[in-house]
């Protein structure tokens, strides 16, 4: 009896939340309705079953008050046997849409691959003047990789440096500078490839733990409380007709291009600027019509000679794009050399 009545209580929230998002596919439905109710309900696919029931959905029995939501194998394939294979099945597929920065937010200060704690401090100075004395951003936009996750990576680690509890204090350190540096600018955080390590950890030693919001990367390094909007890994941005990527998102790995704005204009032929490889690097072309398309990569602002790579053709470096009504844009592609910005 008991079970029963647990059994109603369940599906009338589904009822509920089918009657409010009629037109929502049921995968997602299901998703919304376990997300926001984790005590009554355990499986996703327990979930979206009771809805498609409720909705009455081809192929799917009709709700019986006396019936578990558990089938045996019998009734799978007679189940299967009598469904409608006319139908097209639900995807799984969901896209991510870009961002655009909004028209108003046109003057913006790129910094990327600062891959804190191995920071270099006195680039980041010679940046955050510069920008203050000369270029007035009224946006920071942080292209990735800002934090290095080093602890949580797959790589071989050294334990005698920082843990990751030390990585996140000084991650929030950082924002909480350009905070003060910058007060009246809107923020961004780009999640990079080495920020992606913290949900690749997650994955592969505590999948217990995804989905759980207290342990999103955004919410460990405080995102809401510091003014922080997040953009998503692989999300493209755009800023008027220029792209802004991490660089993640269309290179399979690190490194190995001679030029890596080339190497970008023939994977997204529009212009772009990209961080991601540590060097500043500039194309132009023209399109048949005689539009011009440039692409660019920005230096780092990280240490340049790593144990790991101490030879590498890396330099400090950032970008400054100023977008304009019609969409066009202005950029510079600032480098850091000798202790002077050029």
């Amino acid at each position: 009896m008991k079970e029963v009545k647990e059994r109603k209580y369940t599906t009338e929230i589904v009822k509920d939340y089918c009657e409010e998002y009629r037109d929502m596919p049921s995968k997602t439905l299901a998703r919304m309705i376990l997300k926001n109710h984790p005590l009554d309900f355990e499986k996703l696919e327990s979930v979206r079953t009771l809805v498609r029931r409720v909705r009455n959905e081809r192929g799917v029995p009709e709700i019986s008050e006396t019936k578990h939501l558990t089938r045996t194998p019998k009734q799978i394939q007679q189940a299967r046997q009598q469904k409608d294979w006319h139908d097209i099945p639900e995807t799984d597929y969901e896209e991510l849409a870009p961002y655009e920065i909004p028209s108003g937010n046109n003057r913006i200060l790129s910094l990327s691959d600062v891959h804190l704690p191995y920071h270099d401090p006195k680039a980041i100075e010679l940046t955050i003047e510069y920008a203050k004395k000369h270029l007035n951003p009224n946006v920071i936009y942080l292209n990735g990789d800002i934090m290095d996750v080093y602890q949580a990576s797959r790589f071989t680690k050294d334990r005698r440096l920082r843990d990751l509890a030390g990585e996140l204090d000084i991650t929030r350190d950082f924002l909480d500078y350009i905070n003060e540096q910058f007060p009246k600018a809107k923020k961004y955080y780009k999640i990079g490839n080495h920020e992606d390590r913290w949900e690749s950890y997650l994955k592969s030693k505590a999948p217990e733990l995804l989905g759980i919001d207290e342990f999103q990367l955004s919410i460990l390094l405080r995102f809401g409380e510091k003014g922080y909007q997040l953009i998503k890994s692989k999300q493209f941005v755009f800023a008027g007709k220029l792209a802004i990527l991490h660089g993640h998102e269309v290179f399979a790995g690190f490194g190995g291009q001679v030029n890596p704005a080339r190497t970008i204009f023939t994977r997204a032929i529009s212009s772009t600027l990209i961080g991601h490889h540590h060097r500043t690097s500039e194309h132009t072309e023209k399109d048949i019509r005689g539009n011009i398309i440039s692409t660019f990569s920005q230096g780092c602002l990280c240490g340049l000679r790593p144990d790991y790579m101490p030879h590498n053709k890396w330099n400090h470096g950032f970008a400054f794009i100023e977008t304009e009504k019609d969409g066009g844009f202005q950029l510079d592609n600032l480098r850091i050399v000798k202790g002077k910005v050029r």
